[in-house]
């Protein structure tokens, strides 16, 4: 069995490779996502008072893709475009202008739909 090579840590005083810096950075900006208002406008538009047995159940979610109703904890918030990857410098504004859009940037779609929305690019980007 080939010894594998060490990885260079460049970044962070020794502490990250560049592919982890850049995954620290993403993940600090999705948690600043996850505040964003008009993340949070796109969600209320597609609410409606619950219909069902479930008492304490209050809204229910209008998937843009299948259009059927699911309770929250069934639904995410997608951007209609693709943030896209961010790996250097060079990708930082564009990832950032797409990833803090305005409500009509968004759409709501149940898990099922988003894990086929989610399957559908990356195969797309896969095959660049």
């Amino acid at each position: 069995m080939a010894k594998r090579q060490p990885i260079e840590k460049t970044r962070g005083g020794g502490r990250y490779s560049e592919a982890a810096f850049w995954s620290f950075i993403r993940s600090g900006l999705r948690a600043k996502h996850s505040r964003w208002a008009p993340r949070y406008a796109a969600l209320a538009a597609a609410k409606r008072p619950y219909k069902g047995d479930n008492a304490r159940q209050k809204f229910e979610y209008k998937c843009a893709v299948c259009k059927k109703w699911h309770i929250q904890k069934d639904v995410e918030v997608d951007h209609i475009t693709p943030c896209g990857s961010l790996k250097c410098y060079d990708d930082l504004p564009g990832f950032v202008e797409r990833m803090f859009v305005e409500v009509e940037g968004y759409r709501v779609a149940c898990k099922s739909c988003h894990l086929k929305i989610t399957k559908k690019e990356r195969e797309k980007n896969a095959s660049k």
